[in-house]
């Protein structure tokens, strides 16, 4: 019985956070959310978001299940709100790592390059679109452009 009071207290909190959008952040001048989820009597918390005055999360730490620091990313943003630099560090704040955003003149995110904590290229991903600016493909290269993996988009439309 605990554990289903517990688990239906996880899935509300999780959806309130999730249901601010930057929008809301924004209008409601939100600086940080913390989500906790409370089990046996005991508060845990499970992850804290700190946003910029635009509304984008700069700062997510996540917490383990027995609620110490699991990792922090830091985020990164160009003048139109696009996600630029994801930096992960682990619960001693070592970097672990880091992944940098690259869009085209459109707006759409082209690349994402990952890098490990000295700062060596460890994988992209490469995203290509259609002439209605609808994403079609997902490439993942290694370090010397060998395909890792690639994922199709296909839509239906009426």
């Amino acid at each position: 019985m605990n554990y289903l009071i517990t688990s239906s207290l996880f899935i509300i909190l999780t959806f309130q956070t999730f249901a601010q959008s930057k929008k809301e952040v924004k209008a409601h001048k939100i600086k940080a959310s913390l989500t906790t989820i409370i089990e046996n009597g005991k508060t845990i918390n499970d992850a804290k978001t700190l946003f910029d005055a635009k509304g984008n999360e700069i700062e997510k730490t996540n917490y383990n299940k027995e609620g110490t620091i699991k990792s922090i990313h830091k985020f990164k943003y160009n003048s139109d709100g696009d996600e630029l630099e994801d930096e992960q560090f682990d619960a001693n704040n070592k970097l672990i790592e880091k992944k940098s955003t690259k869009y085209n003149l459109l707006g759409e995110r082209i690349e994402e390059a990952y890098y490990d904590n000295l700062g060596k290229l460890t994988k992209k991903e490469i995203f290509t679109y259609d002439g209605k600016g609808l994403k079609t493909e997902r490439k993942t290269v290694d370090v010397e452009g060998k395909t890792l993996s690639v994922k199709k988009y296909v839509y239906i439309t009426k």
